[in-house]
């Protein structure tokens, strides 16, 4: 019972360390973006400046001026802009440093897995940084403009849009961050089948519950509940989920065609 206890409490110090030097990464990203957080504001506004464009000749999608008056942020509380800066700080500061943050996770998990197992922690780090990131660039550059395009025009004729910054942020950060998160779905999928928790064969077949929990998942993390949002977010979801069994049936054939050549090795 007492080693039982202090491996626990070891466990606790453990995580205690690995959350320290995640706060502190973040902290030091926050001081340096902080710095720029006026220049990333005018690159968060950009979708409300343009429009994408579909075309039949090369290039097939492309980025245009938005046209019709400006929309001008405005900030409703005294607070509000100081606040705002404060945010994009930190969500800056948090993709930043998202490798460090990352790798201090593998550690953390790193004493309960194989030593064939540990191996992993650089490409788990670059795929996860990499992931993450595709997604939030897939989300700035092509769902918010369809997002913001569709809301600020759908019915809006008599109206006259204007968007405190506070919420105009809050809306971004969350579309940003939550598809970063989705894009994780492929790597998440690989390492389960690895681990042997799914089958290629199972995922193959679950692909109808696949889409339930997908825009399931979607109405939960946009930041908006008309369907129209959700949509976008649930159909790339999918699309990664099938990914995700691709990368799953090229894993599992890997680590089979392992196996045999050590087997026929002995």
């Amino acid at each position: 019972m007492s080693d039982e206890k202090m491996s626990f409490v070891s466990h606790l110090e453990e995580l205690r360390k690995r959350i320290i030097v995640c706060l502190a990464a973040i902290g030091v990203g926050f001081v340096i973006t902080f710095n720029y957080s006026e220049t990333i504001l005018h690159l968060l506004k950009r979708p409300l400046t343009t429009d994408l464009i579909f075309a039949r000749t090369y290039p097939f999608l492309r980025s245009v001026p938005r046209t019709g008056p400006p929309i001008d942020l405005i900030f409703l509380a005294p607070a509000e802009a100081f606040w705002m800066h404060m945010k994009i700080a930190l969500v800056t500061g948090l993709l930043l440093t998202l490798p460090i943050v990352l790798y201090q996770i593998w550690r953390f998990i790193a004493p309960g897995l194989l030593s064939h197992e540990k191996r992993y922690a650089l490409p788990f780090v670059v795929l996860s940084t990499i992931f993450f990131v595709c997604g939030v660039a897939f989300c700035f550059y092509f769902v918010l403009p369809f997002s913001l395009n569709f809301l600020l025009t759908y019915k809006t004729e008599n109206l006259k849009p204007m968007i405190s910054i506070g919420n105009y942020i809050d809306f971004t950060t969350k579309f940003l961050l939550a598809f970063g998160l989705v894009f994780e779905l492929p790597l998440a999928i690989g390492i389960a089948a690895k681990m042997g928790l799914v089958t290629p064969q199972y995922l193959s077949r679950n692909r109808k519950y696949a889409i339930l929990i997908a825009f399931t998942v979607a109405a939960i993390l946009t930041p908006t509940p008309d369907v129209f949002n959700q949509t976008l977010m649930a159909l790339p979801m999918y699309l990664l989920y099938e990914i995700g069994i691709l990368a799953a049936r090229m894993l599992v054939r890997r680590t089979a065609a392992a196996s045999q050549e050590a087997t026929e090795g002995v």
